[in-house]
């Protein structure tokens, strides 16, 4: 499947969104766009008004984390933007729980950078028709 220009160019602001994140294991960076317009943006955090502390003594994800798409598509809901026919730009693929999320947006293409892991959000999306799409870090670095 081929990608342009705009595909690598968001994926690098994606991961610029990330480098946002206060977690310390994952920084994960999502954009969502429409018509070459940046509609929303997320990086993967602790909800509104908690410590920016993603991760507890022993290195693990607190539960209530929130994913960097699943906070890009929250954002949009308090817009007047709707993801139908968007492309969600992720530096990392989807687990199980975002891509429901992704699908329930009307999000209808994905583009990301690293694999998570576990494939299951990807086969979800792929079952349900959405357009996937990796692009290798490599392949974001200038030429």
């Amino acid at each position: 499947m081929a990608y342009n220009k705009f595909d690598i160019a968001y994926l690098r602001m994606a991961k610029e969104w990330g480098r946002l994140s206060y977690c310390k294991r994952k920084q994960v960076g999502a954009l969502i766009v429409k018509d070459r317009m940046i509609i929303s943006d997320g990086y993967n955090g602790t909800p509104s008004g908690f410590d920016n502390c993603c991760e507890d003594q022993e290195g693990k994800t607190h539960w209530y984390v929130l994913h960097a798409e699943a906070n890009a598509i929250l954002k949009l809901a308090s817009s007047t933007q709707s993801a139908k026919g968007a492309t969600l730009y992720l530096t990392l693929s989807p687990c199980k729980e975002c891509s429901k999320l992704i699908l329930q947006a009307g999000i209808s293409r994905l583009v990301y950078i690293d694999e998570y892991s576990d494939d299951d959000g990807i086969s979800f999306l792929k079952e349900h028709q959405i357009e996937i799409l990796q692009i290798p870090e490599n392949e974001l670095k200038e030429k």
